[in-house]
């Protein structure tokens, strides 16, 4: 009896605090302020973003601000090695497959392909970029 005694509080507690979790994020009210900032939330889009919609231009490095291809697209420029082994980048994309012999760190090519962003790759860096076809020029 002693042991029901104890128990069952513990499962008690255990079952109010496991209520209380579990939460996402901060806690906001519609069009409140945030419990954490005490900023405002911010106000969610009437419309869902369209998937054809063109993301945001990539700024590479030294270099022009360069739109991501939508489709098949060509990328021309001079190859960067990338932060871990045998990853390649060309103007902020990893090159994910193609011709290695060709497609290596300050080779100036030409690359065919499409842009992959939900493809998981290694690489830790740039926007996956599938190579259909590469050139040396």
């Amino acid at each position: 009896m002693r042991t029901l005694r104890l128990v069952v509080p513990a499962l008690v507690v255990c079952a109010a605090l496991s209520a209380c979790g579990g939460t996402d994020g901060p806690a906001t009210t519609p069009g409140g302020p945030s419990a954490t900032t005490g900023q405002p939330a911010p106000a969610s889009p009437t419309t869902p973003e369209s998937p054809t919609t063109p993301a945001p231009p990539l700024k590479s490095p030294g270099g022009p601000t360069v739109p991501p291809p939508v489709g098949g697209a060509e990328l021309t420029g001079t190859i960067t090695a990338g932060v871990e082994p045998n990853c390649v980048l060309l103007d902020g994309y990893l090159l994910v497959g193609g011709p290695r012999d060709v497609l290596t760190p300050g080779a100036t090519v030409t690359v065919t392909g499409r842009v992959e962003k939900g493809t998981m790759t290694t690489c830790q860096q740039g926007t996956p970029f599938v190579v259909e076809s590469a050139n040396r020029r």
